[in-house]
């Protein structure tokens, strides 16, 4: 092989190597999914996304009007639209489905009757809308770590009568996980496909 021949392959070589380690590019993009948040004022929306986004709980205020946080995980970015649970607001809630992917449902388990009744109301008034009622929905009992909470029976029961999703729903599966704030303890989630 002619010393020409050996120099051009080296440089080919050092070139292969200079774009290997140099001329990577940016990284692939991660996909990101449209989220909404709902759940009635209290429930701890805006506790959850702060703690998904390792941000201080000091901080925290109850959302007024919506708010949308762009939750970061290592194959996917979640951008949530957390929308105000109050009364006043929750009847705009249907404004911001569009485009959603997939639905979170907050709901304190220590709340009084009246609003859990409220909760619940709204929790089927979700399930039965024509741009939710097809997409994966998950439930999260907040506030076990509360003494008021209710049992895991009790709101599966409380959660069973509002599964009339216009359609048959698709698989249900409760699933425990750490409370967003307090002491350490397992909080119950539905998961609805």
């Amino acid at each position: 092989m002619s010393d020409l021949r050996i120099s051009e392959a080296f440089l080919y070589m050092d070139y292969l190597c200079f774009r290997a380690l140099c001329c990577k590019g940016p990284p692939p993009a991660r996909p990101e999914y449209d989220l909404v948040c709902i759940g009635l004022t209290g429930s701890g929306k805006t506790s959850l996304l702060s703690k998904l986004c390792s941000e201080s709980p000091d901080s925290v205020v109850s959302t007024t009007g919506f708010s949308i946080k762009a939750v970061p995980f290592q194959n996917a970015i979640l951008n949530v639209k957390e929308l105000g649970g109050a009364d006043n607001i929750r009847k705009y809630w249907s404004r911001y489905y569009q485009g959603s992917q997939g639905v979170i449902f907050v709901l304190d388990s220590a709340s009084s009757e009246d609003d859990l009744e409220t909760a619940r109301n709204e929790l089927h008034s979700a399930l039965q809308h024509p741009q939710l009622c097809t997409l994966p929905f998950l439930i999260l009992a907040n506030h076990q770590d509360k003494p008021a909470a209710r049992s895991v029976q009790e709101l599966q029961h409380m959660v069973s009568t509002s599964l009339t999703r216009g359609q048959t729903p698709g698989p249900l599966r409760w699933e425990y996980a750490a409370p967003a704030t307090g002491p350490p303890g397992k909080s119950p989630i539905l998961l609805l496909n």
